[in-house]
């Protein structure tokens, strides 16, 4: 997951993991960190599958004005790192010579990060 700022312009023709407007500072590193996937995902019911990743978190970082991450695959055989999920924080957020930690919602159907249904 890689965190950017609020002049980050993601649309539907982002297709893949880009440093421009990636955030900088103390503590973050480009192309962000590797996510852990959640106990007891990959998830299905009879209508919906659905994945979940644990809390992600930049420990004693400054991180100014980072407005949203980018979930994307930075192992595919094709090396383009491939986009899976635009996040909108909603507003900026930022820390500083502290933890900035990104809280993925519940694991289930309904609420979980990836869901296909």
């Amino acid at each position: 997951m890689a965190l950017y700022t609020n002049s980050a312009s993601f649309t539907a023709a982002t297709t893949a993991y880009t440093a421009t407007n990636e955030v900088t500072g103390t503590g973050y590193t480009a192309g962000g960190n590797d996510l852990a996937i959640s106990s007891g995902s990959p998830n299905l019911t009879s209508t919906t599958a659905w994945t979940d990743f644990a809390d992600e978190t930049w420990s004693t970082s400054t991180i100014s004005l980072a407005r949203g991450a980018m979930i994307y695959n930075s192992t595919p055989s094709s090396g383009t790192n491939p986009a899976v999920v635009i996040l909108d924080f909603g507003s900026d957020k930022s820390s500083s010579a502290g933890d900035f930690t990104v809280v993925m919602p519940t694991n289930d159907s309904t609420n979980a990060i990836i869901r296909i249904a």
